[in-house]
Formats: structure tokens, sequence, C-alpha cells
């Protein structure tokens, strides 16, 4: 099966970087997620192998034959292998370090390359070819007796080595005779031995996240798939606000545009609100409560930001409204299906079901006894204005979550979203005996649910749609089971799930919508909809089918077990941002609700 979004993730909450299946880096950016890519290869239209290609960062073994790639067990720590037509063999260990120290988390902006001979002496070179103001031209390059300074736009990064730096710097082939350290990272001086420190922190980093998962609470089934989901939903948050963004990625495109089309990509380097139940559901089921409780301080400081509780569908990593999207022409995109785009205009659309993702996920904090922090009266004051926005807005148009960039309805998901935010509310001021204001807000919920039951319902076809007074569907519907709206056992529910697969279905997999957007009409189905899919299958009590579409899905990973947003109706390519956190957290949603119980083997 060819899979084009084929790479494995590492970092450490601060810093990440994809590498390929030939142990290269191809994408990186600094100073933080969403900024300038110093490896920028990934969104390039030509080979890494290609001797012009920049925003790169190889380690090259002549006449290769073979490469393996798996990360050590319970860690995000990369070993690649490779072998000459000789049968030299050498292996690159990558990591971004990340361990207690000083009674704080050391997470440096950093990467960490090490490099030694398995058995013979294979020859190799290094190409490091970092790239500055978005693929545009060459990181300028100074350099001292064991390190060179890697001068970006956004950063300046300096590379301290026990290789001669003169072999890295003309890129010359050389025997690997000795292990190499390579540490990447602040433009500082690096004042300790690189080959002992940087063991060190490798020995410490593999301790941090094997502890970590220790911690987590795992299905009886499917673990390892679990674990390597959890371990990269924690890579893609920003461990300094507590912001998850939607994936590592810009403008990987959702399929190959037909000629003269405009390609379909996006920057998903952002956090957005819709993620966000789907994320709290997750993180309790893994027990993450370090994740858990960052995040809601996150969502917190948004609440703290809005005015008149109005709320943006995304926000940046640093809770920035303003993503202004721009095109960066300097690199031809992916394939060379650009335009790549930098920020985002979703930021700007009116998304009313971000009123029920924000409290779903907010009162959790109400009822939870683990976090050091729980919510308080304060806390519902605050939310008070957002979950009036709710019902302001419960039947006004929106895009909807799926973004329509040229056309606006009142959509059913976003009305039950924001019911939910004044049913959930209701719930919030209960525990903290409030009945007043209980009463008030499970009124405001009966109102609006009354709407929805009567405007979103087609009494002739017998289902719900997916816009008030119409007949259109689409895969959100599916959630109106999830968060409580109506039993999927309910007749209205099953005709809607009947509807669903048959209008929405291609083969295994789901898509968001069939009718055509502002780009025509969508080529792919959307991953996290096919995990919506075996929810609702599962609820409904359709459990052997549930579990076989759960597997096909697990069948689709890369050899990094991860997925990105969108898959080709043949199964046989994984399009869009890479690694999804939408994916992720279907992916561990599905497996706990779907996993045989623990009491079934003790």
């Amino acid at each position: 099966m060819m899979q084009t979004v084929d790479l494995f993730p590492i970092g450490n909450c601060q810093a990440s970087a994809l590498i390929d299946r030939q142990g290269r880096f191809v994408w990186a950016c600094a100073p933080r997620v969403d900024g300038d890519p110093v490896f920028s290869a990934l969104l390039s239209d030509r080979d890494p192998a290609a001797d012009e290609t920049l925003g790169l960062w190889a380690v090259e073994v002549e006449s290769l034959v073979h490469v393996h790639q798996a990360y050590d067990r319970n860690t995000p720590i990369l070993r690649t292998e490779l072998t000459d037509a000789n049968g030299a063999v050498l292996e690159i260990i990558d990591f971004a370090p990340r361990y207690r120290q000083f009674g704080r988390v050391y997470r440096p902006l950093a990467f960490i390359r090490l490099v030694r001979p398995i058995s013979g002496t294979p020859r190799i070179r290094i190409r490091m070819r970092p790239t500055s103001a978005w693929g545009s031209e060459p990181a300028r390059r100074t350099s001292g007796s064991n390190h060179i300074r890697y001068v970006g736009a956004a950063a300046t990064l300096r590379m301290t080595t026990n290789c001669p730096v003169s072999h890295i710097e003309s890129e010359r082939f050389f025997r690997l005779e000795e292990p190499i350290s390579m540490f990447l990272g602040p433009d500082e001086g690096f004042d300790a031995d690189v080959s002992a420190t940087t063991q060190r922190m490798l020995s410490e980093t593999t301790n941090y996240w094997r502890d970590w998962v220790r911690t987590l609470s795992l299905p009886l089934e499917w673990q390892e798939a679990v674990i390597r989901a959890a371990i990269t939903l924690k890579l893609c948050a920003y461990e300094e606000t507590g912001a998850i963004v939607a994936a590592l990625t810009t403008s990987i495109p959702e399929h190959a545009p037909e000629p003269g089309e405009p390609a379909r990509n996006w920057d998903y380097r952002y956090c957005w609100l819709r993620d966000a139940y789907y994320v709290v559901q997750a993180l309790n089921r893994l027990g993450a409560a370090d994740m858990l409780e960052n995040y809601l301080s996150y969502l917190r400081n948004l609440v703290d930001k809005a005015k008149g509780g109005h709320i943006q569908p995304v926000y940046g990593v640093g809770l920035e409204p303003a993503l202004t999207e721009r095109f960066a022409e300097g690199l031809p995109g992916y394939r060379g299906m650009g335009p790549v785009r930098i920020g985002n205009q979703a930021h700007e659309h009116l998304q009313h079901d971000v009123y029920g993702q924000i409290i779903l996920s907010s009162v959790q904090a109400f009822f939870d006894e683990r976090l050091l922090r729980p919510a308080t009266i304060d806390d519902f004051r605050a939310l008070e204005p957002v979950a009036e926005r709710a019902f302001e807005l419960h039947d006004k148009p929106d895009a909807s979550l799926w973004e329509f960039r040229g056309r606006e309805a009142v959509h059913t998901y976003s009305a039950m979203m924001c019911w939910a935010a004044c049913d959930r509310l209701g719930n919030a001021a209960a525990k903290l005996g409030l009945l007043e204001r209980a009463d008030y807000w499970n009124g405001r919920a009966a109102e609006i649910r009354a709407t929805i039951e009567t405007r979103a319902y087609n009494e002739k076809l017998g289902r719900f749609s997916s816009t008030f007074n119409g007949e259109e569907l689409d895969a959100s519907l599916l959630q109106l089971a999830d968060v409580r709206f109506v039993p999927a056992t309910d007749p209205r529910m099953a005709a809607t799930i009947e509807a669903l697969e048959s209008g929405l279905r291609r083969g295994p997999y789901m898509l968001r919508y069939a009718l055509p957007d502002d780009f025509g009409e969508p080529k792919t189905a959307f991953n996290i909809c096919t995990f919506w899919l075996i929810e609702a299958l599962h609820m409904c009590g359709r459990i052997d089918e549930a579990r076989n579409l759960f597997e096909e899905m697990l069948s689709r990973r890369t050899a990094a077990g991860l997925l990105s947003e969108d898959i080709s109706f043949d199964g046989s390519e994984l399009w869009g941002n890479y690694p999804q956190t939408y994916s992720l957290v279907g992916l561990i949603n599905c497996a706990a609700l779907l996993s045989k119980p623990w009491t079934s083997v003790r």
C-alpha cells in the first residue's frame, strides 16, 4: 500500500520534527510549532535525495540498500538503521530531550542525533541544509571548531558536535569509525562533553516517557496503538500554554488536485476549539491528568479573553486571536501541490459549536477531584456569558464545524453544541449548589432542545438533517448520540445512521459531507468521521461491525502507527495534515469504547 504521508514525529512539547523513511529531517519549525520551518523539504517539489534540495538534515550512506525504522518502546525516540551494499550497518537515534531537572521539565528547542556504526565501516555524509524565510533561502552559516551556527529570520540554532565540522560543511563522504553526537539547539555555548551529555539526555528522556506511559489508563486491547497515539497527542501539545494543535504541519492537501483546480490545503498548526470536547474525552479515558489540566488552563485563558462571551473557532498556541492567512511564496508545496499557507482564515469565521466545545470541556474541572486546581464559582461565572452567547446563537447561521468559506446555514451540530453548553453548565451549577442557576440553564437547554427537535428533524424523511428545515447530511449528525442529545437506539437516530451510511460512506470510510463546497466535491474520506461511525455502530449494538471497521482503520496507519486527516476511498493513500489530533483522539476513544474489559483476562 502506498502511503504518502509516511513520517515519524519526534518532539518534547516545545520542539517537534518529522523524519522521513530514509531518516531525514524534512519538517521542523522554530521558535514554535507555528513558526518558520527550519527544515522545509516536506513542502518541496523536489526529491529529498536531489543535490539541490534544501530544508533537510540527512545522514546518507553510500550504496544504501536497506532501511529499518522503529521507535524505542513507549517513547518518541526513533532509531533508523541504514545498511549498505557491503553489509555495513549504522544506527541513527533521533529525539528531542525532555526530562525533569531542578524541579521543572527541561524541554528546550533542541534536537539530538546520535550516529554510530553497528557493523563494518559504512561511508556516510551529513547534509545539513536548514532554510529561512519560509524556504526562500538557506539559513546563513558561521562556524567554530566544534559548532556550526545557522542564522535564520525567526531563530538562530547552533549545532555542537564531535564530528569534524568541515565534513558537515563540505558534505563530503567519510568513514564512520566512531560514534557521532550532534546537538542542534539554542544559540549558546555547550559547556560539556557533547557525547557523554547527549547519552545522558537519551537515558533521561527514555525514562521520562516510559514513566509517563506507566501512568496511563489503557484498554485491554490495542494497547500499542493507543500508547503511540497518546504519545503523539502529547507531542502536539505546546506545554508552555497548554494548547494542543490540530496537526504539526501546514498545507498537506486533502487530495491531489485536478489540473487547474486549487489545492485543498490549510495551516493546522493552531488550536481548534472544535477538537476540545474530543481531546478532553480522550485525555479522560487515558487518565492523562497532567495534559488535561494544562489544556483546561488554556481554555480558561481563552474564556478570560472573550469579549461578551464571543469565542473564535481557532487561536494561536500563545492565545493569539489573529491568524492572518497568507501564502509562502518560497515553497512550492507538498509534491508541488501549492500554495503553502501560513495562518488560517477560520479565525474570522462564525462557528457556533465552539461555545459547547468550551463548556463541555471546562465542566470537567467542576467534578474532577484529581485536579490540582478544581473549578470555582468564579470559573462558573466566567462561563455564563459563553453559555448566554450559545443560547443567543443556537438558531443562527454559521460556517459549521467544517468551515465552509462560501455559504452559511443553521447547522444542527452547532445547535446541538449550544444545547450542550447550557445543559452542562446546568450540571456545573448543581454541583456548586447554585440551584437557581441550574434551573435557569436547564430551562435554556430545554428551549434549544425543542427548537432542534422541531427544525432539525425532517418528518418526511424520518431522520435528522444537518441543517434546520433541510434534507442535507453530514457526518457530524453521528454526534447526536455521543453528546447525549438522543440515545443511539432512538428510532430517529437509527434512521439517521442508516441515511448517513447510505449517503456518505465510501467503502469502509466516511465523508464529512458529499455536496460540493467552495473547492468542489470531496475526493477523500475524513478519518475522524469514520471513528464517529465506529462509536455510533457500537452504541446501537452493532458491535462486530464496529470492531471490524476499527481494525480496518488501524491497518491504514503509517509505519509510525499514526493517521493524517484524510484517506483515499480505496484506502491506498493518506492525505491531509499530519499527525492529526482529530484522528489520534478518534483512535483512542474508539479503542477505549470497543475493548474487551480487563476483567475478561484477570
